[in-house]
Parts: C-alpha cells; structure tokens; sequence
C-alpha cells in the first residue's frame, strides 16, 4: 500500500466495509473520544458528504482496496510535507508533562508555529 496521507478525493474501501469512502481531510478528532487522533476523515462515496452524522474516521492501516487515487500535485505535496512534520511531533511527544513543572507559566511549550496556515491568509 502507498505511503501514509493519500490525496483527498481518494477513494478506498475499509478493512470489513461494504461501502467504499472518499477522504475528506486529515487529523481528525472523534467528539466522544478527543484523545485519538484519526489519519482520515471521509464521506460516502459516491453519494458524498450529506450530513454531519455520516462523516467517517478511519486510519491509514484500516483500508483495504484504493480505488481511485485523488490529486496530487506540488502544492499536496508540500502540505503532506508539512503534515508529517506535524503529526510525527505530536506522535513523538510524551503523555505526561514533568510534575515540577511551573504552574504559573502561562505559555504553552506543546504547540509549535510550523508556519502553516491551510487558508493562505497570513495573520
């Protein structure tokens, strides 16, 4: 299978899925469980997003069949860059901060500026 992070508009089945599913974005958070961190979030295909409810997560070693391959070029390929970099931080980071940490610093030292802003509007 190729590497993690394929292009969105791919198409795969699932390990055990009857419906086939189109990734949508990245890195999602379930809201019943906001401690795992998801590869994909995706719709139906071919019917596509239709609600809220039918939105899938789904990792990179659940899917079974790729059916069709979404875009790449050079500016998904950066961002895919970028998006490892990102995710390979968070992946490496310990669970559990120092107890001797300051509990009047106010800074967040877990959060990294990568510079990357999906919109392209700068701040």
């Amino acid at each position: 299978m190729r590497e993690k992070y394929l292009p969105i508009g791919t198409v795969v089945l699932l390990k055990g899925g009857k419906k086939r599913a189109m990734i949508t974005g990245f890195c999602s958070v379930a809201q019943e469980n906001q401690e795992k961190i998801y590869d994909y979030s995706g719709c139906v295909y071919p019917e596509g997003y239709l609600s809220s409810n039918q939105v899938c997560l789904f990792d990179h070693d659940q899917i079974d069949k790729i059916f069709f391959l979404g875009y790449e070029d050079e500016e998904e390929k950066a961002f895919k860059e970028k998006l490892n970099t990102i995710v390979s931080s968070i992946e490496n980071k310990p669970k559990f901060e120092s107890a001797d940490k300051d509990d009047t610093d106010d800074s967040d030292d877990s959060t990294e500026d990568t510079g990357f802003n999906p919109f392209g509007v700068n701040n």
